[in-house]
Parts: C-alpha cells; sequence; structure tokens
C-alpha cells in the first residue's frame, strides 16, 4: 500500500468527515434532547440514558478496536486521514467535554426539576429515623446475603471484573499482628438488584436510593475491626467485539456461546471513577486493571447512570411523558381479515410506528393457520423478547407447514436471545440456518408460499426493521407486502442463498449485498450526474442511518458538481463533508433525533421525473455492503413512491424543530423557521396524522387519498 504524504493527508481532511468523531456529533445530538425543555422531563431522563447507554457500546467495540489496532501497530488511515492513535486522541478529547457536559445535565438540571415533580434522590444520611429503618432492614434481608468484599493483597489478586458492572474500591486500616496495615478491597455491587431503592412514601414522592450508597453506608458490617477511610465507586468497560473465524468452527452455535462469555472478560478500554476518588487510588486501579490515565473518565455522578431508567419506567407521571401514542392499522389493512386477499388487491406499504407493527405479526400468524399455506421462510435478526413471532414459526410447523428460520447469531448485543430463540425453534421443528459464512445476515425478509385457487402465489413481506415487534413502537421504519412474481422469484433465489450452497442468482427486483449493490448504487447517482450535465431534472434525496461508503461519497461529490440537488437524512455517522464550495456545493445533510429512532432507509433518484424509490436494510457503510447479506427493493407502484417522497421524505426535509443541520466544519446547527414560517416537527406531524386516519371506516380513505390510494393490481 502507498504510504500517504501530508498533501494526502490534508486532502482527505477537506473531504472526509472521521466517522467516529462523527457518531460523538450524533451521540451529541442525543444528549441535547436530554437538555431540550420542550421535551417532557422523564423523556429527558430517558435521553441522558440513551446518551450513556451509546457510549458504553461505542467504547465497547469502536475504541476497542482502535485500541487494538494501534497495538498491533496498524499505521492505516481512515478516510479522513486520521491513524488509530491520532483518532483515540481525538476522541478523548471529545468524550471528556461530553461526559462533562452530560453530568452537568444531571446535577444542575435534571435533579432539580424531578425534585420539583417529586422525584427524589437521597442518601442514607438524610433520610428520617422510620424510613432509616426501613433501609436498614432491606438493606439486612436483601443486600448483605449476596455481598462479597475481596481483598486485595498478594493472597488475593486483584479479580476479573465483569464488563460493565458497578463496583465500590474501599480503603481501610486495622491492626495486624500488632502492626498498623493499610489496605484496598473490591466490593461488587450486585447486578441482579435494582439499581435504585424505592422508599416507602406516605406523601405521594418518589424517593430513592442508590444502591452504591446503600452499600457504602454498612461497609463496617463487611470489615469488622477495620476502620474504613473512604470508598468510591467505578466501573469497567471492557472489548466486547466477537471474534469467530466461521470456518474453522464446526458449530457455531457453540461459538458463539463461548464467545459471549469471553465478552464478560474482555481486554479492559476504559476505567470510570467517581470524582471524589484520590489519585493515589485511582493510580492503583489503572494498575491493576491494565490501563493508563488515557483510559481514565472522571465521573461527577452516577456511576452506570443507565439503570437511571428505572425511573422513567412504569405507568407513573404521565405529565412527565409523551401522550401516549397507540398506532392504528394502516387504513388499507383496516377490517380487512383476510391478509393474502388483500396483499393480492395491492402492495401494501406500512410506516411504522404509525402503522401498527400487528399486521406484520398477523401475516405470519395467518401464513401458520391457513391450509393452504404451504411453507413459510423468514429472516431473523434481533428477535427480541416478544414470543409472537417465533410462536407463529412454531405453530406452523405443528400445521404441518415447512418452515425455515435464518436466525443471525452475530446481532450485536441480540447474540443470547437469538440463542435461546434458535434452540426454541429447533425443538420445535423448524429447520434453523445460521447464514452465510462470512456474512452477517442483516436483510429483513419473510417468504409464505401459498396455493391459492388459482395456483402456487408467493407472498412476501420486505422492510428496513427487524422482526421485533417490542422495537416495532419505537423505531421508525417502512415494510412492503406484496405478491408480485418477481419480487417472489427473487425472495426465493435469496433464501436459496441462504440456505444452500449455490452462486448468487440475478435478481430482477431486489438489490442484494454484497452481491452487485454498491455498484448499483454508484451507477443511480452517476445517472442523476449524467442527467443533470445533459440539462435534464436531476434530484436525490436518500434517508439512512449513517454515510461511510467512500466510492458513494465520491460519486455524490461529482454529481453535486454536476449541479444535482441532493439531500440526505442521515440520523447517524455521515463522513461526507456538505457545503464545501467546488466538492458538495448542492449538497445538504440532516439528522432528525425525536421520539422514535429514525431508522428507516429510503433511496429516492429523480431519473429526469421518472422517479426511481428504494426501500431496504442497508446504510451507506462497507459493512452493510461488503460484509453483510443486506436487501434493498423497488417500489413499482406509482402512488406508492408519492407516498414516500411527498409523504414521509418531504416532512422529513421541512422538519425544522428536531432537525440539526451539519456544517461544512462538522458541527451540526438546529433547524429554525424562517421568519413568518410555521414549526415543523415530521414525527408530530405522522402521529397526528395516524390519529386523523382512525376517523376513517375500514372501507374509507386514508388522510391523503390521492397520495395513498393505490390501484388494483392487474
Amino acid at each position: 500500500m502507498r504510504k500517504r504524504g501530508t498533501k494526502d493527508v490534508r486532502e482527505s481532511e477537506r473531504r472526509y468527515f472521521n466517522r467516529e468523531l462523527s457518531w460523538l456529533e450524533f451521540n451529541r445530538r442525543v444528549l441535547d434532547e436530554a437538555f431540550d425543555t420542550t421535551n417532557p422531563l422523564l423523556e429527558r431522563v430517558k435521553f441522558f440514558c440513551i446518551f450513556n447507554s451509546n457510549l458504553d457500546e461505542f467504547f465497547e467495540v469502536r475504541v476497542a478496536g482502535l485500541m487494538e489496532a494501534g497495538q498491533e501497530g496498524v499505521r492505516e488511515r481512515s478516510v479522513d486521514g486520521l491513524d488509530a492513535s491520532q483518532t483515540l486522541e481525538a476522541i478523548r478529547e471529545r468524550v471528556r467535554a461530553l461526559v462533562d457536559e452530560a453530568y452537568r445535565c444531571w446535577r444542575e438540571i435534571l435533579v432539580p426539576e424531578l425534585s420539583q415533580h417529586g422525584i427524589d434522590f437521597l442518601s442514607p444520611e438524610r433520610l428520617p429515623a422510620e424510613t432509616s429503618g426501613w433501609l436498614a432492614q432491606y438493606y439486612r434481608e436483601k443486600v448483605s446475603p449476596v455481598l462479597t468484599p475481596l481483598a486485595l493483597d498478594p493472597a488475593h489478586p486483584f479479580p476479573q471484573l465483569l464488563n460493565k458492572s458497578l463496583n465500590l474500591i474501599v480503603r481501610l486500616h486495622g491492626q495486624f499482628r500488632g502492626q498498623l496495615r493499610r489496605s484496598l478491597a473490591v466490593v461488587q455491587v450486585p447486578r441482579g438488584l435494582p439499581r435504585l431503592v424505592p422508599l416507602p412514601s406516605a406523601d405521594g414522592r418518589r424517593t430513592y436510593v442508590f444502591l452504591h450508597q446503600l452499600i457504602s453506608h454498612h461497609l463496617g458490617d463487611l470489615f469488622p475491626g477495620m476502620t474504613l477511610e473512604g470508598c468510591w465507586s467505578f466501573r469497567v468497560t471492557r472489548n466486547s467485539e466477537l471474534y469467530i473465524d466461521e470456518e474453522e468452527v464446526p458449530n457455531l452455535l457453540r461459538a458463539v456461546e463461548h464467545e459471549l462469555d469471553n465478552r464478560k472478560r474482555g481486554s479492559a478500554v476504559r476505567l470510570e471513577v467517581s470524582a471524589d476518588c484520590p489519585a493515589d487510588v485511582t493510580s492503583d486501579l489503572l494498575e491493576n486493571i491494565g490501563l493508563t490515565g488515557n483510559e481514565l473518565y472522571v465521573i461527577d455522578g452516577p456511576v452506570n447512570p443507565t439503570r437511571l431508567m428505572a425511573i422513567v419506567e412504569g405507568d407513573h407521571s404521565p405529565e412527565l411523558r409523551d401522550p401516549p401514542f397507540h398506532a392504528p392499522v394502516s387504513p388499507l389493512l383496516r377490517g380487512r381479515e383476510d391478509l393474502f386477499s388483500a396483499i393480492r388487491e395491492r402492495d401494501i406499504l406500512l410506516h411504522h410506528p404509525y402503522d401498527n407493527f400487528g399486521s406484520v405479526v398477523q401475516f405470519l400468524e395467518q401464513a401458520a393457520e391457513d391450509p393452504k399455506v404451504l411453507a413459510i421462510k423468514q429472516t431473523l435478526y434481533r428477535t427480541g423478547g416478544d414470543p409472537r413471532i417465533v410462536g407463529a414459526l412454531m405453530n406452523a410447523v405443528k400445521n404441518g407447514k415447512q418452515v425455515t428460520a435464518v436466525v443471525e447469531l452475530k446481532a450485536r448485543f441480540d447474540e443470547a436471545n437469538n440463542i435461546r430463540w434458535s434452540r426454541a425453534l429447533e425443538e420445535a421443528g423448524v429447520h434453523v440456518i445460521y447464514g452465510v459464512v462470512g456474512y452477517k445476515i442483516h436483510c429483513k425478509v419473510a417468504l409464505v408460499v401459498r396455493a391459492d385457487d388459482d395456483g402456487i402465489r408467493r407472498y412476501v413481506h420486505l422492510g428496513t426493521g427487524n422482526y421485533n415487534p417490542s422495537t416495532a413502537r419505537l423505531y421508525t421504519d417502512v415494510g412492503l407486502l406484496t405478491c408480485s412474481p418477481a419480487f417472489g422469484e427473487d425472495a426465493t433465489n435469496l433464501f436459496n442463498l441462504l440456505t444452500g450452497i449455490c452462486r448468487p442468482q440475478e435478481t430482477q427486483r431486489l438489490l442484494i449485498a454484497p452481491f452487485g449493490m454498491l455498484h448499483r448504487i454508484i451507477a443511480l447517482i452517476d445517472r442523476e450526474t449524467d442527467n443533470a450535465r445533459r440539462g435534464l431534472p436531476a434530484r436525490i434525496v436518500a434517508k439512512m442511518n449513517a454515510l461511510v461508503e467512500a466510492p458513494i461519497i465520491e460519486a455524490l461529490y461529482r454529481a453535486s458538481a454536476a449541479g444535482v440537488e441532493i439531500d440526505l437524512i442521515v440520523r447517524g455517522v455521515c463522513c461526507l463533508r456538505p457545503g464545501v464550495p467546488g466538492l458538495s456545493a448542492h449538497i445538504r445533510v440532516r439528522s432528525i433525533v425525536d421520539r422514535f429512532l429514525e431508522h428507516a432507509r429510503i433511496w429516492s433518484f429523480d431519473n429526469a421525473h421518472r422517479p426511481e424509490v428504494f426501500v431496504g436494510s442497508a446504510d451507506w457503510m462497507p459493512r452493510n455492503l461488503h460484509r453483510r447479506i443486506e436487501v434493498v427493493f423497488p417500489i413499482e407502484d406509482g402512488r406508492l413512491r408519492e407516498h414516500l417522497t411527498s409523504e414521509i421524505l418531504a416532512t422529513e426535509l421541512a422538519d425544522n424543530t428536531k432537525a440539526r443541520l451539519l456544517m461544512r466544519d462538522g458541527s451540526y446547527r438546529k433547524s429554525e423557521p424562517s421568519q413568518g414560517s410555521p414549526r415543523r416537527r415530521a414525527q408530530a406531524e405522522f402521529i397526528e396524522r395516524a390519529i386523523r386516519s382512525k376517523r376513517f371506516t375500514p372501507s374509507g380513505r386514508p388522510p391523503s387519498p390521492e397520495k395513498l390510494r393505490v390501484r388494483r393490481r392487474p
């Protein structure tokens, strides 16, 4: 590989943003929602927790990978010109500033406002006598029996602490064989107990004590005869990436289980300590854990704040939450008991969570019960804890149908869930496949083969989101139900590829990664470029989670230089630098962070007023286009294309409340309405449209009849 000179690096910096720093900017936008006083208070607490949960995963995977690269002497630079050590240095500086800001939000804003609304956090020392007595009994009965003090001395080496477990480092002294001896010990805060202990209350206030503070208050019980000098919270984050050579393991299921155990004890990548921890104690921790001061993060607040979600959960304090939203069934399916009949009439587009995901579950449950259905094939990436999807597949086997489930065991942080469901499916008689060697199965496809009265017909569901009813209420996704023969043939060939040994077949409609999708995307962009050069209408609107793939970014730069107007809606990482004269002057990038997690991928190419619109599971990232099996599909019905472009994408491009605009320097600026223009919030508008649609009878029309009504299939 040619060594990159200073000129090359500077050119890369001009053309690209660093992927990791761009991700941190995304997490900053999540944190902004915790500061945003227009959000209900408990929703702001939720965003504070999500910010910290996101940061945990970032260290477990991204930072861990960079640290490994640095330790192995890898000098390869990212697209922006930085090597691993330079990227790590920039990450540390940015993360420390973000963490300080996040905890300032907690201490100075969220805690006081929670107290104003009857939610308090008190230390055991501040409790009245009667409550203190109740808490002492709680400690003796529930907490003390599961505590294990771990001494640190030559006979007791530093324990192998589990990833992200909360611990107390204790300093104490006492007489030992006539001599004063100073010692350190570790007490692990039990993971199986609530991190927040709710106290009994007669006045309606919700009062909590942090579990680690309760343990600290009673530490003398664990070290009789010793004098406590102090105790401080700390937490270790470990490398949590799975390392499996699929070609070398005979049983992928057992290999993943083994690696899950290793993940808990992976190499340390971050140490968090409470702000009042003395420097010498912190140094001892770093030395024992095998880290340096570069990996130290000082926390002025509760360590492991994701457990604060406990105060968000439950049905209390509705006035401090977003108004409840129960998604209606799509107007095109409302009142239709026979979904197969409805799909034969027309392609049906579903926009979740505004259209109820129950229709997808019903599609599978109906297929399991329908005596005309012969076979069901489905991919499962994140199954979640809802049994209805896998239950439908199990029931289908009982009813004599051929059932195949392609389960991705390596779905990050969902591996244990998928292993459990895989075993249950296999025991029920479902033919379970663990995918293709070397690739993650990330596509979202369900195929139902049915013997209709006029012949065998294949019904297909394709989507951008997982078959997970729980997350379907929280993520924005798009799905399509169709019985198009071309889609059915392509889906059949896809499952043959996933379950058998065959070469990828040429598809009629579906774009499948890594088999030609990248080439097709670039060709679609280049066609807009050619149209612009010829003076024809040219425009690209693309919505996705992340934009990293350099060849696509370069194609977009060429399109911009030719005059193509390009609007990108990128929720998270974006390595493209917009608004640079001569490079990307015609490219605008926005990100929307709101109540629901933006998760849909929709790409619209004007094609000289003959638009082509694609929907699917793939982001424009190397992992999606080169290392995963992904499916993107065209929307063939003109009315559905119009709905996606004029209703969904156009509404998101008009958002001037929750949208942030990416600047050429990498910062984001909140979109604001121009003078005299009304405020618009895309997700709120989608919710309102869904609520309005409830007023229509099952045979009536949805809110935008001219855009949503579709022609019957010939």
